[in-house]
Formats: structure tokens, C-alpha cells, sequence
């Protein structure tokens, strides 16, 4: 990545939107400081407190919550168990009773082995897992892959009543469509760099744009 600068203002939502090898879940890391990915001159900051001189631990202390694609379920604990575990250090996110308010299925499904939950179940569990932890930021990369429409739907859902929170969010998704409709903003990557910036319907209007960056 090269020419990848955008901002995000408080309770906005944003499509981080690409081709397959855009940069798009790169930039996420980046945010996240996940791996510890080197930055090369870029800086990141969070309510204008630097971003990028933190560890990934330290981000998310000051409030960046990833939620990878291959969502990290810990196998041998319990679906409380691996929500209680991001709450061992401080500051703390949602209460167990608020998430279970959002997330019923998990409600159902607290003392199953959560590596043993459907693939649907397990993508709650890991936005989840994030909501329980003091946040500031959402990073969602790719919420819908692998997931039958139905369940996709129910993801929709839960990304609805985030929004409805007022939680600040950026979402790296292939299936474009669905996600600009909740969206702000949207930033598509091509190559590393970004070629759009603007509001999310605009995306969706402009079929020009969708075909020459996002095939759709």
C-alpha cells in the first residue's frame, strides 16, 4: 500500500470496499496494529491520540476491536467463557446481559463449546467478543464470508443494531451491495491506493464506478 489516507468521523459507519488483493484487510491490520505490521512513514490516530507507535495490545486498550476474518474462536471454552475472557483486562466493553440482549443465540448457546457452533454462530461470537472490550473503534473483515443468505441476514442485523449504538465502525466486505446499504462512507482500494472517497449511496447509484472497481 502506498497512497491510502482517508478519516472517519465519531458513530459513522464505512465500506472499505476492494478488489481481492486491494489492500483492504492490510489497512485493517494496519489500523488494529495486529502482527505489528511496519508502517512506512503513515500515522494513524484515534481522537487524535497516535495510533502508529502502539502495539497491537495498546490499541486495544485505547479502544480498536478487530474482528479477523478467521474470527479466533478459542477451542476447549465455552461460548461465556471465551466472552469472559475478553474481559479479564481492563477497560471493559459490553456487560454479559447486554450482549445476550443483542445476541440471543448466544444467550442459547453460553455453555456449548463455541468451536462446536455453526459457522454463523461463531462470526456472533466473534463481533461479540469485541463489543466486550472498551471500543472506540470497530474493524469487521469480511462478516458475511462463507455464510449461507439466511445467516447473512441475521449478521446484517446485528451490524444494524451496532450502528444503532452509535459505535464507529469500518467494514471490509466482498459483498458490496449489502454492506453500502448501512454505510456512510465508502473507500474502495484499487492497487493499494484509494480511488473513491465519498458517500456510500453514491456507490450504490453509480454503476460506472461498481463496475470498474468492484466488478458489481
Amino acid at each position: 500500500m502506498s497512497d491510502v489516507s482517508f478519516t472517519l468521523e465519531e458513530k459513522q459507519v464505512l465500506a472499505l470496499l476492494g478488489r481481492n488483493g486491494a489492500g483492504k484487510t492490510s489497512t485493517l491490520k494496519c489500523i488494529a496494529r495486529a502482527e505489528e505490521l511496519e508502517l512506512k512513514g503513515g500515522e494513524i490516530y484515534l481522537q487524535g491520540e497516535s495510533m502508529h507507535d502502539k502495539r497491537g495490545f495498546q490499541a486495544s486498550r485505547a479502544g480498536i476491536q478487530l474482528v479477523p476474518e478467521d474470527r479466533r474462536i478459542i477451542p476447549g471454552l465455552t461460548v461465556e467463557e471465551n466472552l469472559t475472557l475478553a474481559q479479564v483486562a481492563e477497560p471493559v466493553g459490553w456487560e454479559l446481559e447486554r450482549i445476550y440482549h443483542h445476541f440471543p443465540r448466544l444467550a442459547e448457546r453460553r455453555r456449548q463449546e463455541a468451536v462446536t457452533m455453526s459457522g454463523g454462530e461463531q462470526q456472533m461470537l466473534a463481533v461479540a467478543r469485541g463489543l466486550a472490550r472498551d471500543i472506540k473503534l470497530l474493524l469487521l473483515d469480511e462478516p458475511y464470508e462463507g455464510l449461507a443468505p439466511t445467516i447473512v441476514r441475521e449478521i446484517e442485523g446485528i451490524v444494524e443494531q451496532i450502528r444503532e449504538a452509535g459505535i464507529t465502525t469500518i467494514i471490509v466486505e466482498q459483498n458490496a451491495l449489502a454492506v453500502l446499504k448501512y454505510s456512510d462512507r465508502a473507500v474502495i482500494l484499487d492497487t493499494g491506493a484509494v480511488v473513491y472517497d465519498g458517500p456510500a449511496k453514491e456507490v450504490l447509484e453509480n454503476e460506472d464506478l461498481r463496475n470498474r472497481y468492484l466488478a458489481i
